[in-house]
């Protein structure tokens, strides 16, 4: 239990350092050409580790179910869910999408009892309420303005995007080994997302040496590291834990950019984080 808590935690702060790099780097870059250059850049990385550790003999060896499984998981995750979060964010913008995005952990709950059987006890779920508040109390401003229904929609539908490839990512942790999961979705992500390519080909090949220098940071440290570790979590806590645990990322994301980036301090950083160590705290005890 314990390591799988802390594999969670790794794949927070490695998303949260992800997200400052990409803060750092991509200013003039859409976000979709943006993940199309982490997507293909992380599926080499993981190609190079699997030519030299033999896995694409045990990628061959897998059944075409798990493949078309595994194929499905990664376009819910880094494609479509991907897809209606940066609609939703430039239709709302980060205050009002951010604290809808974020309720995936619950989603992820949800879908655990239905599908896989799982039992989810009251103090999990607290924990997991508490984590999604503490995201809500980093991001949420109020500026007056109204919510597009357009944006509310897609900002709906990313977070369920996303645990419905949590949960089936799930089911197969339990039959393929976790690098071999792990990297097998990140190929299968860059394989989805290059339908996108004609049309952002243009801006991609737009980006500078430091911009793809610190993309590729992104995607070692983000969609690598993170991944592994959020695999190797769900595989031994199953995803009605590593969810909740893994989503206070936005909360370590605000906490490197006070640290790193010289931003301003604020009091609701510091109640966030308190309600996600209580969270967190609750889960893993749960």
């Amino acid at each position: 239990m314990l390591l799988g808590i802390l594999a969670a935690l790794t794949s927070a702060f490695t998303w949260g350092f992800s997200t400052i790099l990409i803060k750092v780097g991509m200013k003039d870059k859409s976000p979709i050409s943006a993940n199309i250059f982490r997507l293909y850049t992380v599926a080499l990385m993981y190609a190079v580790v699997f030519y030299f550790t033999g896995r694409f003999q045990e990628l061959i060896s897998l059944s075409p179910e798990f493949l078309l499984i595994a194929f499905i998981s990664a376009q819910f995750g880094f494609v479509i869910g991907d897809y209606f979060y940066f609609a939703a964010l430039k239709i709302m913008g980060v205050s009002r999408t951010v604290p809808i995005t974020s309720t995936y952990p619950l989603w992820t709950i949800v879908w655990a009892i239905i599908f896989l059987g799982r039992e989810i006890n009251l103090q999990i779920v607290a924990g997991a309420v508490l984590v999604v508040e503490a995201i809500i109390i980093v991001r949420k401003a109020d500026d007056g303005g109204g919510v597009d229904p357009r944006g509310f929609l897609f900002a709906i539908l990313a977070p369920i995007s996303w645990s419905i490839a949590i949960t089936i990512m799930d089911w197969l942790s339990q039959r393929i080994e976790v690098l071999t999961l792990a990297g097998l979705r990140m190929l299968m992500a860059a394989l989805g997302i290059s339908l996108l390519l004609p049309k952002y080909a243009g801006e991609v090949r737009r980006i500078t040496k430091r911009e793809a220098l610190l993309l590729a940071g992104a995607a070692f440290f983000g969609l690598f590291l993170g991944q592994y570790a959020f695999v190797y979590s769900v595989q031994t806590v199953g995803s009605e834990v590593a969810a909740p645990v893994s989503a206070i990322n936005p909360i370590i994301s605000s906490l490197l950019a006070i640290l790193l980036l010289k931003e301003p301090a604020n009091r609701r950083i510091i109640e966030a984080l308190v309600l996600a160590v209580i969270g967190v705290i609750l889960i893993s005890t749960a």
